[in-house]
């Protein structure tokens, strides 16, 4: 008896102590997820982000020492929404580790440069000796970064150098991030030629110091154009790098193949859907156009209140007491819109509710709030696209099948037009990246394909999916996922199942991956092994 009791006290003790291991075990862990955050983040002297050799390298000696780390943990203990966690810690690394590797955006791509100095001519004149001295500094660093890029760029993409070569001389049809201006300046030389006539009767060492980054803007267009002929012509990373994002920083199963085989199924399945709205539709009125800013702002409330109706009356999740009572549209009013507009502006001018659902509420603003509430600090800074993208397209075909436009049959094509948009992203982005498509033609392939489809919005995103790659994929991937984890949980859980209480436990898990989501929430971990030994070089947990 006494052996007995002495057996037990020392089995406590161990599991005691295992826990208290575990416990730091995981502490360390979310102290690395602090770590690669900032690791992330480039310095910033005298105002130009550091992006030298020296500091490069330095940044690839910091990852190997993390990876090793990183690795010693043990999380064979662990439970398994810990285990997603050290996952989610390998997939930031990767990150950056992959941008080693493959991308190197500080000597193959002319836009990190461009987008460091762009926004700044949009400042207002400053009206104090404060902000007058700010913007003098930030307008002081403009040369200095130029001279960093012309360094700096040792292998540039050709595709990537047009790109920043037409962003300097051209307003790109979308603004986005731009002051609102009826005529804007022609591209960023524009706006700051635009900064220095609006500074003028200023401090004149501030005018000097703009008439200086305007001609530092000049120089990087000058040199880029001048050295255009000498580049390597394609962004393209090729399948093998594309599918190794894939499983290492992703952390998903699918190849690329995988992908081309989801959206040509989608695709056509959206087209099919918009092209049979279209037939049974024919006898009634197309959608009248928005014609001020007022009728579009009226427009878009509307859209919230029934979006918000539907939501409550189904059930279909919970919108916490303490969310805004309204969220931004990403999509503004402009005069030009009478007459030229771009995709996005084509749809939401026509009904607000399409574009509203998938980026104000319930889709992105309402699903980043969500997550900020959440306490698990590595949940909380991290943002996943096939889960971000994949929850806010899902509601889309969600909502219209819901009945979100039962009163307004035209508004379904408009649901299926956005789609078809996103399904046409699969071939763009695999065809430029595996090296089958140039931009100009995934560009035109979208313009063929796609209701409403131009070049300037097709440019925008296009631009996107070469400096990252995957981005443009997720939108249906993750929407897949979502539906099939709905299917399984509910099969798991028979009558039980309750769609409006799945919606609120996926969300309350963060934007991590599905794939992981569906391992916490259903158990499902085949799709996790699929990615655990190549990502962390060690068994599945519990296979050791």
């Amino acid at each position: 008896m006494k052996n007995l009791k002495g057996l037990l006290l020392v089995s406590v003790a161990c599991a005691f102590c295992a826990g208290a291991f575990a416990q730091s075990s995981y502490e360390r862990l979310v102290q690395m997820n602090e770590e690669i955050l900032a690791l992330a983040k480039p310095a910033v002297i005298e105002g130009v982000p550091d992006l030298s050799p020296a500091t490069i390298a330095a940044q690839r000696e910091a990852l190997e020492d993390f990876e090793a780390r990183l690795r010693e943990i043990d999380t064979a203990g662990w439970e398994v929404s810990r285990q997603i966690d050290y996952l989610l810690v390998w997939s930031k690394m990767n990150a950056i580790v992959f941008n080693h590797r493959v991308m190197q955006p500080w000597s193959r791509d002319p836009l990190t440069y461009l987008y460091h100095f762009r926004g700044i001519p949009h400042a207002e004149v400053p009206a104090t000796p404060e902000e007058r001295a700010a913007l003098a500094d930030r307008l002081k660093a403009v040369p200095a970064m130029v001279d960093r890029a012309i360094v700096n760029l040792t292998q540039p993409a050709g595709e990537l150098a047009e790109l920043a070569i037409f962003l300097l001389d051209n307003f790109d049809g979308v603004g986005q991030g731009e002051p609102y201006r009826d005529e804007p300046p022609e591209g960023t030389i524009g706006w700051f030629k635009d900064l220095c006539g609006r500074l003028e009767g200023q401090n004149g060492s501030l005018v000097d110091a703009c008439r200086r980054a305007t001609a530092a803007a000049q120089q990087y267009h000058d040199w880029l154009a001048d050295n255009l002929d000498s580049m390597q012509a394609s962004a393209a990373i090729g399948a093998d790098n594309f599918n190794w994002y894939l499983k290492h920083v992703r952390l998903l199963p699918q190849t690329v193949d995988d992908l081309r085989g989801i959206g040509e199924r989608e695709f056509h399945r959206y087209r099919f859907n918009y092209l049979l709205d279209r037939h049974v539709n024919a006898p009634l009125e197309e959608l009248e156009l928005t014609r001020s800013a007022e009728q579009h702002r009226q427009r878009t409330r509307q859209a919230e209140a029934d979006t918000r109706k539907l939501v409550r009356d189904l059930k279909l999740f919970t919108i916490p007491d303490d969310m805004p009572d309204e969220f931004e549209s990403d999509v503004f009013w402009s005069p030009r819109a009478e007459t030229d507009r771009h995709f996005w502006e084509e749809i939401q001018f026509r009904n607000a509710l399409n574009n509203h659902i998938h980026a104000s509420i319930p889709g992105h603003r309402f699903d980043s709030r969500l997550r900020e509430r959440l306490t698990n600090p590595i949940r909380r800074t991290h943002g996943e696209s096939a889960r971000a993208e994949g929850w806010a397209t899902y509601l889309e075909e969600t909502l219209i099948q819901a009945g979100i436009a039962k009163d307004n049959p035209r508004v379904r094509e408009l649901f299926y037009a956005a789609l078809i948009k996103r399904g046409s992203r699969f071939f763009a982005e695999i065809g430029m990246h595996t090296g089958t498509m140039t931009l100009e033609e995934a560009n035109a392939y979208m313009m063929d394909w796609v209701p409403y489809m131009e070049e300037d919005l097709g440019r925008y995103d296009l631009v996107g999916y070469l400096r990252r790659p995957g981005l443009g994929s997720m939108y249906l991937l993750g929407k897949t996922q979502i539906e099939q984890l709905i299917s399984e949980r509910a099969f798991q859980l028979g009558d039980d199942f309750d769609l409006g209480e799945f919606h609120d436990d996926f969300l309350s898990r963060g934007i991590i991956p599905v794939t992981l989501i569906r391992w916490e929430m259903a158990g499902l971990d085949d799709s996790a092994r699929a990615v655990w030994a190549d990502v962390v070089g060690k068994p599945f947990p519990g296979d050791q």
